[in-house]
């Protein structure tokens, strides 16, 4: 009974997940109609208009999010569906408990800085110091679990691995060391000015990182059936981070792209290896923050549609980079089965449907550029008004 009843409950969750993306878009093409309608009936409206659309589809975001993740904790760590697909209960022990404790000290530490900053500046860079330390083991702690859990749940000759294709995992490790050392680097040193970590600041990377939490539950089944055996083409869900690594820089994109690939791990988690997970989920979503390695560009200034599509393909082909690593020496397998003989050509173009998603953002994101209201906004957010300067 206890096996039928998870069942269902499983049944339930995925008919949810159906549901809740078309609910989406349908919002979405509604708040886009009104905008059309409010534009030629009440131009003066526009800008409220604007205000109030926006405001209601983030709360509606959060609410989404929030929904999904629970929906997908509940499918993926039930028992019924770890007995359908043949999955060592200990996952939820050695993943899946881990990457939650993770996230939940990240939730903590952007709150605490965010009341340190507003109660006792002062104190905000020790603060600072203090909750990344502490987010760092957890996240070294999770990759530990994570690494014992599938070196004992993945066997040579199994699915992963096979007589041709084997983990690399000397090249894991120095592939995900590589991208880390990198990016900290760049971001060091591409903001020259940069923009000032407050209560504004934390706010926005909470809304963005939850608005693309939310899109990406809205995938385009039709793509991913062409796009060779899958990958997840959803609706814009990396404009929003690379909306706010474009106005804040490298340093701020690279926290919440951080976070956000820890997301995606709880909604998808597909871990095979340590540095594999950090290879397709928190490194592959920071790269999104190269979307403002372009910020200080000023001879870009004047045309911001073209600076967002290099910024925009520049974050998204610097994501694609990091999941093609994870195929070549974590997935060899997979080409293997294929009948692939170049385990590179097979990576490359498996994970290919990364640039659909890049190029339904550029597209997105120049529209937006083209509106007079949303660069009045943009620029307004470069402003710096707080006379108090807290830099990374």
């Amino acid at each position: 009974m206890n096996t039928l009843l998870l069942s269902e409950n499983v049944y339930l969750i995925d008919k949810a997940e159906t549901v809740m993306p078309w609910i989406t878009v349908g919002i979405l093409l509604a708040l886009i109609l009104g905008f059309i309608l409010t534009f030629i009936l009440k131009r003066d409206l526009v800008k409220r208009y604007l205000k109030i659309s926006l405001t209601g589809f983030t709360f509606y975001a959060l609410i989404a999010g929030i929904t999904m993740l629970l929906f997908e904790v509940g499918k993926k760590y039930s028992a019924a569906y770890l007995e359908d697909k043949w999955i060592d209960a200990k996952i939820i022990t050695h993943v899946f408990i881990p990457l939650i404790v993770t996230l939940f000290l990240v939730l903590v530490a952007f709150t605490v800085l965010l009341i340190v900053y507003n109660k006792k500046r002062d104190m905000f860079k020790t603060i600072l110091t203090i909750s990344g330390i502490v987010v760092l083991c957890a996240l070294i702690t999770s990759l530990v679990l994570i690494s014992i859990y599938f070196k004992d749940a993945i066997k040579p000759g199994g699915y992963y691995t096979s007589d041709e294709a084997k983990f690399n995992s000397i090249m894991l490790w120095a592939s995900a060391l590589l991208l880390v050392v990198a990016t900290i680097v760049i971001a060091f040193f591409s903001d020259k000015n940069p923009s000032k970590m407050d209560a504004r600041c934390m706010a926005l990377a909470g809304v963005t990182t939850a608005l693309s939490f939310a899109l990406s539950y809205v995938k385009f089944p039709g793509l991913e059936a062409i796009l060779l055996q899958g990958g997840s083409v959803t609706l814009f869900s990396m404009l929003p981070i690379m909306l706010f690594a474009y106005v804040y820089g490298m340093k701020k994109g690279l926290i919440v792209g951080f976070v956000y690939g820890i997301l995606q791990a709880l909604q998808d988690p597909y871990i095979v290896h340590g540095a594999q997970f950090l290879l397709d989920y928190p490194i592959a979503f920071a790269m999104i923050s190269y979307a403002g390695l372009l910020k200080n560009v000023k001879a870009l200034d004047k045309i911001p549609q073209l600076k967002f599509a290099l910024s925009a393909t520049l974050g998204g082909s610097l994501r694609y980079f990091a999941h093609v690593l994870s195929g070549v020496f974590a997935f060899g397998a997979y080409a293997v089965d294929a009948g692939a003989t170049n385990f590179w050509t097979y990576s490359l173009v498996y994970n290919s449907y990364v640039f659909v998603d890049v190029a339904l953002v550029i597209v997105a994101g120049v529209i937006l550029f083209f509106s007079k209201g949303f660069k009045r906004e943009i620029e307004r957010l470069n402003t710096v008004n707080n006379p108090v300067t807290i830099n990374d």
